[in-house]
C-alpha cells in the first residue's frame, strides 16, 4: 500500500474527503516526527510504539580496499508493534 492508497482507505473508513484524509495523515506524520526529534516516543496502545534508537560510533571496513573507516554515531527511528497488531496478523 502506498500513500495514495492509504489516504483513500482513510477517507473511505472515516467518511472524509481524500483532501481531508491527506491533511489528517500529514498532520499525524508531522506530529510523530516532531515528537521523535524532541527525543520522546509515541505510544499508540495496541498498535505500537515509535521511538528513536541511538547507534554508537563504530569502525568498519571498506569492502573494496579493506581499509578501516569510521562510522559516526547516528539516530534512527524504530517501531515496535503492539499486542493487538501482532495478534491481528496471526
Amino acid at each position: 500500500m502506498n500513500k495514495a492508497e492509504l489516504v483513500a482507505a482513510i477517507a473511505k473508513n472515516a467518511g472524509l474527503t481524500k483532501v481531508d484524509a491527506e491533511k489528517a495523515l500529514e498532520a499525524t506524520m508531522d506530529a510523530i516526527e516532531a515528537t521523535l526529534k524532541a527525543g520522546d516516543e509515541v505510544r499508540l496502545v495496541g498498535f505500537g510504539t515509535f521511538a528513536v534508537a541511538t547507534r554508537k560510533a563504530t569502525v568498519g571496513r571498506n569492502p573494496r580496499t579493506g581499509k578501516e573507516i569510521k562510522i559516526p554515531a547516528s539516530k534512527a527511528p524504530k517501531f515496535k508493534a503492539g499486542k493487538l497488531l501482532k495478534d491481528a496478523l496471526n
